[in-house]
């Protein structure tokens, strides 16, 4: 598949196709019994599932997995503060929820919390991404910013995120509302409307 906006694109000039990205939706960051599950994912993942259809063909699903050893910098201590989270890449608490399995049409895995570097290669560098995922105050805004620097241009779907806390969720939907115009905040029916 070759992406719009890809290699051979105008370098300033967003693809006008959009990419569906749902950031990390693992059991890690999703299941209620996990240390970092958060409670607002299962009124996102319905929101996410909604979206899936209007984006077929151009859905990637990220993972974080613990980074290996020898650790870089900070890195070391802060498994070392969530020593849960300290297990080799194919444990099952890295494995994407099954309401979100298989819908991915790439999946991308990083031992970072942004997943831009990962997304560049796939999606081109100056790419329309339409955010989802968890969690909002983590991986998701680590996600955005980084693109948007890079010259992305980003839809958050407010409601097909899941935060932390819904305090630091908002606290991070805050944060991404002061990028326009390379990030803009819309929820599902406002982004499913645009698509019709």
């Amino acid at each position: 598949m070759t992406a719009t906006g890809g290699p051979g694109s105008a370098p300033d000039t967003p693809s006008s196709t959009p990419w569906l990205v749902v950031v990390d939706p693992q059991r890690i960051f999703a299941a209620p019994d996990s240390a970092w599950g958060s409670p607002m994912w299962p009124d996102a993942v319905a929101n996410v599932r909604r979206l899936v259809p209007a984006f077929a063909g151009r859905v990637i699903v990220t993972r974080w997995v613990a980074p290996p050893e020898p650790r870089v910098g900070s890195w070391r201590a802060y498994m070392e503060a969530w020593p849960f989270a300290d297990h080799p890449a194919d444990h099952a608490l890295f494995d994407v929820v099954d309401e979100v399995a298989g819908l991915g049409d790439h999946t991308l895995t990083a031992t970072t919390f942004g997943k831009w570097d990962q997304l560049v290669g796939v999606t081109g560098p100056t790419p329309h991404l339409v955010v989802t995922g968890v969690s909002t105050d983590c991986c998701v805004i680590s996600t955005a910013l980084p693109a948007a620097d890079a010259g992305a241009t980003l839809t958050v779907v407010s409601d097909a995120c899941a935060g932390s806390t819904p305090e630091n969720h908002r606290a991070a939907l805050d944060v991404m509302a002061l990028y326009p115009p390379q990030i803009t905040l819309r929820t599902t029916d406002e982004v499913l409307a645009a698509r019709t």
